[in-house]
């Protein structure tokens, strides 16, 4: 999979399922809004006080769904963080690009951005008998 691949799929589909570890151990998922940066990166926002947040903010690793409508999925696995400076301005930006009708989140002091670096990601292709599935793993 190249980073092109990733990056079209995401902003294609526009949602997911982002699945985070609690401090307790236990899995949690959620539902989200999400697109990617021209560096395929992936990036959706949440409430600051959210289990997903606060997850992130204690074990950073995440595992990311997206698709599945057309037997088509991509999962990803990377790292999650919230941004600084001109790296939350440039992922806000992507976002905001993509769904313009979320554009006043981008200032509400309760919400957060998250960005996922991603680390492996892999395109399966589940419409035929035969599985066909593309992988990536490393850095883009």
């Amino acid at each position: 999979m190249e980073q092109g691949e990733l990056i079209e799929f995401v902003r294609t589909h526009g949602d997911a399922v982002v699945a985070t570890v609690g401090a307790d151990g236990h899995p949690h998922a959620s539902y989200v809004s999400i697109t990617a940066t021209d560096r395929g990166e992936l990036v959706f926002n949440a409430r600051r006080g959210s289990r997903t947040v606060a997850n992130i903010a204690q074990h950073p690793e995440v595992a990311v769904v997206v698709g599945g409508r057309e037997l088509l999925t991509l999962q990803c696995e990377g790292r999650g963080s919230e941004p600084e400076e001109t790296d939350r301005d440039r992922c806000v930006a992507a976002y905001v690009d993509a769904f313009p009708q979320f554009a006043a989140s981008s200032t509400m002091p309760g919400i957060v951005f998250i960005r996922v670096t991603v680390a492996r990601a892999r395109l399966s292709d589940l419409r035929s008998q035969a599985l066909i599935a593309s992988e990536w793993a490393g850095a883009f």
